[in-house]
């Protein structure tokens, strides 16, 4: 079951769903926007085309972007993948779990996201792997709506909450080592 503005804002009030910071203006009609935070992560250039990256290698995941903070604008270049992080910072019960999908108007002018679920149980910020599909390079702000986050209800709790790598985390993380 899909939440509408009165599930999420009654989650919210209850604190079974914790946003920080909460903007009540920005609860949607079925889900709630996310707004852009001032970092961002560019993957350091490859010279040799030819080159394979192996992300079980930790050496090769530790180099393999390059972060700049305290932005006031982002600018993807085209064709680039970045890693982009929402400022809200969620906390979900066992019970809910959430979709997060670009805000269409970004699609339009040619970003995507990759399907991104949020589990039950999962506390933190959101880093999200966005792409520049457009010929020419898109310039974004920190404080502007971003993605939007749907959240739905589990037909009953789940045994196992989320425990992964990124639990807890603050601002943009890096992926991890895949093992």
């Amino acid at each position: 079951m899909i939440l509408s503005d009165y599930d999420i804002l009654n989650a919210v009030a209850a604190k079974r769903v914790v946003i920080r910071p909460f903007r009540k203006e920005h609860v949607r009609e079925n889900g709630i926007d996310f707004v852009l935070d001032d970092e961002i992560a560019f993957r350091k250039p490859v010279l040799d085309p030819s080159a394979v990256f192996d992300p079980t290698d930790p050496e090769q995941v530790k180099n393999e972007y390059t972060v700049e903070t305290g932005k006031d604008r982002l600018v993807l270049r085209a064709g680039s993948q970045v890693l982009l992080s929402t400022e809200e910072s969620l906390r979900l019960p066992n019970d809910i779990m959430a979709f997060v999908q670009l805000r269409s108007t970004w699609a339009r002018h040619g970003l995507s996201i990759p399907p991104t679920i949020i589990d039950a149980g999962f506390s933190g910020n959101l880093t999200l792997a966005v792409t520049n599909a457009a010929q020419y390079s898109i310039m974004m702000k920190p404080g502007m709506r971003f993605v939007h986050v749907v959240f739905a209800k589990l037909m009953s709790s789940a045994a196992n909450s989320y425990k992964g790598a990124y639990l807890n985390q603050e601002g943009l993380w890096l992926p991890k080592v895949i093992k």
